[in-house]
């Protein structure tokens, strides 16, 4: 799966390494059956409003994330170099089983982190993050 850095947009400092599920099964898999996912690490889920926490053994936070802006300096597509998108929605603490964001105005991709990621990485709606290709 390929893997991608999410940066803060303003100074650079990297918040999060995210594997990209961007195949027909990875985005069906997604975090099931895996194990915690580590802070600092996550699964983006580009094109995407909505998720669920169905078949989840733990909990979760999600930013949810608009179209790349005009400024990012690259074209539209998950991990190019340069591509910033803003913040939309962050929904914490996401419970296994019973959590269910139904759709948010606007997202155009998700990113799915450990419970507490989006807190301890300061991140919230409005801020704009720079998705960039790299080897992690």
């Amino acid at each position: 799966m390929r893997r991608i850095v999410v940066e803060r947009a303003g100074d650079g400092s990297a918040l999060w390494a995210v594997e990209v599920a961007d195949s027909w099964f990875s985005r069906l898999r997604g975090l099931i059956g895996r194990h915690s996912p580590v802070q600092g690490t996550g699964l983006y889920f580009p094109g995407t409003n909505s998720i669920h926490m169905l078949f989840m053994r733990y909990p979760i936070d999600c930013v949810f994330v608009g179209s790349p802006s005009a400024d990012g300096g690259a074209a539209a597509g998950a991990g190019r170099t340069g591509e910033v998108r803003q913040v939309l929605a962050v929904r914490e603490n996401l419970l296994p089983w019973t959590g269910v964001v139904w759709w948010v105005r606007g997202a155009r991709g998700a990113i799915e982190l450990a419970a507490g990621g989006a807190t301890q990485a300061g991140v919230g709606v409005g801020d704009r993050l720079r998705f960039s290709s790299a080897e992690i």
